[in-house]
């Protein structure tokens, strides 16, 4: 039997846009290889200043509509005292205030108890850092 506490890295490419990245499956199938059919919780954390994890509906013009919403709210201009990097890269400092760099989830039976609609998505706005890493940890 696996012991009750288990973690793995995901290297992520998000490219040279604003990116909703879907981690769903691939949480899944850790869940899948890691959880043995335990209840417990999946931890899902991003370790960089500039990025988040939202549990959010995909696929269907959500995961635009919340980069737009972060484009109202955080423009990316010249207000920000955070200067280095592309223009306006200083919101991305603040992202992580809107959404959070982690997620904890329920794991019922070794599977993700997510809603119907809902996956779990990493949230990058900053365009000059094209590789994420995401954790993923499982206590069950």
């Amino acid at each position: 039997m696996p012991g009750p506490f288990t973690t793995t890295m995901l290297d992520i490419t998000t490219g040279p846009a604003e990116t909703v990245t879907d981690l769903t499956r691939a949480c899944e199938r850790f869940l899948q290889e890691r959880a043995a059919g335990r209840d417990g919780l999946l931890h899902v954390f991003v370790p960089h200043a500039t990025a988040g994890i939202a549990v959010i509906e995909t696929g269907a013009g959500s995961d635009d509509d919340l980069l737009t919403a972060l484009h109202t709210l955080l423009p990316a201009d010249d207000r920000w005292q955070h200067r280095h990097g592309s223009p306006g890269h200083g919101r991305d400092h603040v992202l992580p205030a809107l959404v959070p760099p982690h997620a904890t989830l329920p794991v019922i039976g070794g599977r993700l108890e997510l809603g119907t609609w809902q996956s779990v998505c990493l949230v990058d706005t900053n365009v000059d850092n094209v590789r994420r890493r995401v954790r993923l940890s499982f206590l069950g």
